[in-house]
Order: C-alpha cells, then structure tokens, then sequence
C-alpha cells in the first residue's frame, strides 16, 4: 500500500495555510516508507501529476469551511465521481487557486487518482482577502496543527495496518488446503 499525504492552501491567505503547516510538520517525522509527504500548497498540477503514481490513499490536508467552530477538525471520505462533493461552498477551497475536485478529475483524465480520496481539514477563522495578504494562521488555528498533523500520522498508520491484515487474511485464504 501507497499513502501520499498532500498539505494543499496558500500560506498568503491567513488559515488557508493550514495544510501546508501540517505537511510541513509531518514531513520532519520518520514515517513509514509507504508514506509520502508533500506541500503542494497551491500546485494543482503537481499534485494532479502526482495522482497519476497510483496511489492506494491520497490524504488530503486543507482548510475546508463545514460551518464548525475555528479550529475544528475534520475527516470525511471524498468520492471523485460525485462532482458535488468538493462545490464550494460545502467545502471553501476556492481561495487558494486549487479547487480538490477539478485536480482529482484531472488526474482521473491522466489516467491517475483511482485510489481512496480522504480530506483531514479544519475550520478556518480567517482566510484573509486578495488585497489583504494575511501571513501566518490565527491564533485559533494555529495550536490545531500538531493535533492535525498526529491525526493525520494515526490514520495512515490504521490504513496501513488494516492493508496488512487484510494481505495476511488473503494470504492464510489462499494457503488453505480442502478437505474431501
């Protein structure tokens, strides 16, 4: 099993940041090597390219507006053929240039992305404005990220560990002698 884990916003747009904070957070610990860490922050074409190495889970990291509490977490599968389940503004990426749902359709038009799509975000208290330029997450926001990135690092080691016994069960299947 692959685990690519993509921190994706604009670090010029107050909490937009977030995905990228936790990324970058992530990507100084020692995880497992099925495990890819990447900032991608506002490169959907990267990260469309990037779908295309077949991976098992994509964990996508990112601000996302739920109607919550500043700060909230969130986890939630996304369905990729299902066009209405990254719309803004149900989930407000908008702000940083990448919208999720076109780059998961683009790389489904390269021939990528057939893997579990899963979105660890967290409620912004303020994503700044074009003009404004806002550096840096709010003071809401900011003490989530460790929690976000523990979050993060804890689902991908379940993912993995579900992979794995899910291998050895197909294994001992496959190993099993009939009796007549």
């Amino acid at each position: 099993m692959r685990i690519l884990i993509a921190g994706i916003g604009n670090i010029f747009h107050g909490d937009d940041a977030f995905g990228v904070e936790v990324a970058q957070r992530l990507a100084k610990r020692s995880l497992p090597p099925e495990v890819r860490v990447v900032d991608f922050g506002i490169r959907g074409f990267d990260l469309a390219y990037a779908l295309t190495d077949s991976y098992d889970v994509t964990i996508l990291v990112d601000a996302t507006s739920q109607g919550g509490a500043p700060g909230t977490l969130y986890t939630m599968e996304i369905d990729r053929d299902a066009p209405a389940a990254l719309d803004e503004p149900r989930i407000d990426m908008a702000t940083h240039g990448m919208n999720p749902m076109r780059v998961l359709q683009m790389a489904k038009a390269m021939g990528g992305g057939s893997g579990r799509i899963l979105l660890v975000g967290c409620e912004p208290e303020s994503l700044g404005s074009e003009e404004e330029g806002q550096m840096g997450l709010s003071a809401t926001v900011a003490p989530v990220v460790e929690t976000a990135a523990q979050l993060v690092e804890q689902l991908a080691a379940s993912l993995l560990q579900e992979n794995r016994m899910t291998v050895a069960m197909d294994s001992a299947g496959d190993s099993t002698c009939s009796v007549r």
